[in-house]
């Protein structure tokens, strides 16, 4: 028991989760997720879909959430690093429009729990990056809603490295900006 530590963000359901990590001289073992740690820390959480991608540098993703099926991810980074961020979609909450981001890389090994009701996205800061989802439910093609990571509304600071080319799919691209935004309810 007690292998993790949450912080809650300033933006309510928000969590970054800080694993013990026990080093010696053969490398390092994790525990990734422990359900009895997680609900000691009020986090009563059920996956069942796992999913991972694998981006080259420069890539943006996002950002994207499901209207009638919306999914919790617990995300994190098992190669390189990402600039990681949630935008909070939930009508009537005192954040709606917010956003919060944080970097999630092999080093520091910090994972980001995004519950229902928020768009999701990151950004690949290095060469590569392979990224792990955990989610709260399945996708379901056909359900997808989307935000545009570059809407002036919200003002996402990414850490965009001028040096290398800007990524992002022609669907990512497209979405509306929050004030012709899905919101949940």
């Amino acid at each position: 028991m007690g292998q993790i530590k949450v912080t809650r963000c300033e933006i309510e359901g928000l969590c970054v989760i800080e694993p013990t990590v026990h080093r010696d001289e053969r490398g390092y073992f994790v525990e990734t997720y422990n359900e009895n740690d997680m609900k000691a820390e009020g986090l009563a959480l059920r996956f069942v879909q796992d999913n991972q991608s694998m981006s080259q540098k420069g890539v943006l993703r996002g950002l994207h959430f499901q209207k009638q099926y919306p999914q919790g991810k617990l995300v994190r980074a098992l190669r390189g690093a990402v600039f990681d961020v949630a935008v909070d979609l939930r009508a009537g909450s005192a954040t709606y429009g917010k956003w919060f981001g944080v970097v999630l890389s092999e080093e520091n090994m910090k994972q980001f729990y995004i519950p229902e009701g928020f768009a999701h996205g990151f950004y690949v800061m290095s060469d590569t990056a392979v990224f792990a989802y955990k989610c709260t439910d399945f996708y379901h093609p056909g359900d997808e809603g989307g935000l545009l990571y570059s809407d002036p509304e919200i003002g996402i600071e990414w850490p965009i490295d001028p040096e290398a080319p800007l990524i992002i799919s022609e669907k990512d691209q497209k979405w509306s900006g929050l004030s012709d935004t899905f919101h949940f309810e």
